[in-house]
This record gives structure tokens, sequence and C-alpha cells, in this order.
């Protein structure tokens, strides 16, 4: 059969491709063979912030006593009931993408697509042909080449725990891996946490980094830096993780150390398709791969790997094809969050970056560290750091970034203002809205 458009991949940017696609009228057939929905949906942002969630709220039950109200005895949880609710949640949402397929006429296929050749493409014992073909397929999560490392979970394995362990050790020091630190740890399971390199996050901000590693030191996490691990070994219900120098031990073993693209089961060969040193597809500024009319987006070409980017990616791919528009994706000041305990938003260059590009001497930072309001009841006094990076004589903000309580939310708004080129002036002429803790971003000085 003959399409206009064969997308393969039912994440969250070929999605957003193929319905974008079937709004100009294109003819359209969607490959997935799994969940529709993705990483995303499926066990990635959603699933997680269920957690993250999750984790807020006994935050909050714990701290009620600050504010007078009497919650003893503590809180029973259920971890098993929990997972049942969001694994129904996801199920809904996976027949909402379904529908929504169905209703912008999106015909869609549970298969492994492998290419025959540049239009060509099979489909379980069936063959399909198209004008266009987006691979938009996603990633995987790895684990690391040592001894024993077929043993522990990855972060997609998480998702399908019944219970809460007592204890958990998490290999990694990346967004996935800071974040099941923190639900786990504030459910009640004890955590360590293990880093191959010097610091957590390290493509973020350092300050970021060495606000998050005191964070989660405060809250009973322990975090092991510069780790090499020797090997990995299991008795019972018991894993061990054999560094240099200690073996760390814990019921639970979550390996958080990286994703890789979905290209395998593609047979690239059959195409003139690349890819770059780091296994990623590599494709131009319109999406374009080395064979003409082969497009990819999402996960893997290894730009920005945010579920955001890759729908604005898909659509804007499909008005250029089906739409006679010109606009293409802008993969610069995207905004991003992670759900840390607490959570970290940033959008921009950190202030290391803003130096490389600029000069040391074109670059002027303010910083604010404070106690947010909702601690003043409490003896836990927890702090909230924000940060701007400003470039040039007009101080132009190049870089924001935040720690704390409700940076999650705060962050839209003011990436608005970075992508539009807003300067510290700007920040400093917006009246402050008090008592907040974003107000701190308006009247650094």
């Amino acid at each position: 059969m003959s399409y206009d458009l064969i997308v393969i991949g039912g994440g969250s940017g070929g999605i957003a491709c193929a319905r974008r696609a079937a709004e100009y009228g294109a003819k359209v057939l969607l490959i997935e063979k799994n969940k529709l929905g993705g990483t995303c949906v499926n066990v990635g942002c959603v699933p997680k912030k269920v957690m993250f969630n999750a984790a807020h709220t006994l935050d909050v039950v714990k701290k009620a006593e600050d504010y007078g109200f009497n919650v003893a005895p503590s809180p029973d949880f259920d971890f098993s009931k929990l997972k049942a609710k969001r694994d129904a949640y996801i199920e809904r949402l996976n027949g909402i993408y379904a529908k929504n397929l169905n209703n912008s006429k999106v015909e869609v296929i549970e298969a492994t697509a492998e290419f025959v050749d540049a239009k060509t493409v099979k489909a379980g014992d069936k063959i399909y042909t198209a004008k266009y073909i987006v691979v938009a397929t996603g990633g995987h999560p790895i684990k690391p080449e040592v001894p024993g490392q077929e043993l522990g979970d990855t972060s997609d394995d998480f998702f399908n725990w019944e219970s809460l362990p007592e204890s958990v050790v998490i290999v990694g020091g990346g967004y996935i891996g800071v974040e099941l630190a923190g639900v786990l740890n504030t459910l009640g399971a004890k955590v360590t946490v293990v880093c191959r390199g010097d610091r957590l996050l390290r493509s973020f901000d350092k300050q970021i980094s060495e606000k998050l590693d005191q964070q989660m030191t405060a809250q009973g996490i322990e975090v092991c830096y510069n780790c090499k691990i020797q090997s990995v070994s299991k008795s019972k219900e018991q894993y061990s993780l054999q560094l240099l120098d200690k073996t760390i031990t814990a019921q639970k073993l979550l390996w958080c150390t990286g994703r890789i693209p979905n290209l395998k089961a593609l047979k690239l060969e059959s195409t003139k398709i690349t890819t770059n040193s780091k296994g990623y597809v590599s494709v131009d500024d319109q999406q374009e791969a080395a064979e003409k009319g082969i497009f990819a987006l999402g996960d893997i070409i290894g730009e920005v790997e945010l579920t955001p980017v890759a729908i604005a990616t898909g659509r804007k791919l499909s008005d250029r094809l089906f739409g006679d528009k010109k606009h293409k994706q802008d993969f610069n000041n995207v905004p991003t969050v992670v759900f840390s305990h607490p959570p970290i938003g940033v959008v921009g260059l950190t202030q290391e970056q803003a130096e490389a590009e600029f000069g040391k001497e074109q670059i002027k930072v303010y910083t604010s560290e404070f106690v947010n309001m909702y601690y003043a009841m409490s003896e836990n006094k927890q702090k909230t750091f924000m940060k701007l990076v400003c470039a040039g004589s007009d101080e132009k903000v190049v870089g924001l970034h935040m720690i704390g309580d409700s940076c999650d939310e705060m962050l839209q708004g003011f990436a608005v203002a970075v992508k539009m080129g807003a300067k510290k002036s700007d920040f400093d002429q917006t009246v402050a809205i008090h008592p907040t803790a974003a107000e701190e971003l308006v009247t650094m000085r």
C-alpha cells in the first residue's frame, strides 16, 4: 500500500508529526510495536510525575504539624495501590492517543518496522511505500559493561515494581537517577547514589549541582562520586555493588546510566541513513537524514531529548512537508525541569558555557539564596537558590537556573522572557509579586 507519509514510532514526536500531516489531508501510516505514547507516557515523564506527586504529598503531610494540624499517627502508604492507579491512568492515556489518531484518520499498525529501501518499509509480513518516511523510534535504557550488569533493573523496569524496597542503590547521577532517588528516599527507602563523575547533573550549571548535592545529603541520601564499578552480584534478595574501595549492598539495584536510540531493528543499511559517533541518526536543520525523503526526530537524533521538543519538531516537520511552511525547530534556550527533591528549573547557558562563548569579562552573574516562606513554620529550613547569567554591557539574560520548591512551575513564564531576549533591566523593571519565591528573580542586585 502507498501513503504520503509513513511514521515509524508512536511516541510523542511521531504521533504529533502524523496527526499534523493528516490535518493537511495527507494519507498517513503510523507503525508502533509497543504501547502508544512512547517513553514519556509509559515509562517516563508521566508515570514519573505521578511518583513525584506522591512523594510531594507525603512531604506536605509531614510538614502539616508545623501549621497546627494533628496528623498522628504517621500516614500509611500503600505502594501497590498507587501503582495500580498509576497504571490505570497510563492505560487511559494509551486509549486517548489511539482515539485521537483514529479521529485524525491516521492508520495505525502494531508491528516492528524495517526498511526495504528509501521509499519502502516492511511491517509484519506486509510492504508499505511512501513519498516521505519519518523515523521517531525513541530510545531505551542501557546498562554499563561490567560483570553482573544483567542483574538489577533499569528505569523502565522501575515502573513494574509492586512494592517499595527497604533500600536501593542507584547507579547514575543524571536526570533519571536523581529524580528516582528523591522519590524513593521521600517515600521511605534508604537510597545510595553512585556516580562515575565528580558531580550530579554534570551538564547543568555547577552551582545547581552543588546545591542539589547539599539537599540530597541533608535528606539522608548517600551520594558517592568518582566511582568505578568492578562487578555486581546477587544473593537471595540482596544486591552487592563492588567498587574499587568498598562494597554497597541494597535490596534493589537501579541502573540509570543513560539511553541509546532504538535503531537496531530498522535495518538502516537498506538506506543511505548515517549515524554519528554516538550512534544518533545524522540529520540536517530540516530533520532530513542522508537519504533524501527520510527524516528523523526526537531522542534518536541526540539534539535535545525532551518530549515537548520532539512534539514541536514533529509538527513543524509536517508543516513544512504538507503545509508549505518554512519554520524549523530552534534548539536554543529550551527550558527544562528536573523533578528532583526539590525540583530544578533551567533555561539557557550555564555560567561556564556563557564564559566560554562571550568571554569571562563579558559575563555578570546574579544569585539569591533564601528560605522559602513555606518553611518559616518548620525547623527544616530548606533553601531555594536562583541564578541569572547575563552577557554584554546590556546584560542580556542568557541563563536562568533555579533549585527549590515550585521552581518547576516558575520556569515557564521566565523561559518566555529569556527566549525573547530579555535583559536584566527588564527583570528589574518588573514589579515583584509578594510574597512569593519567584519575586527573587526580579529583585536580584
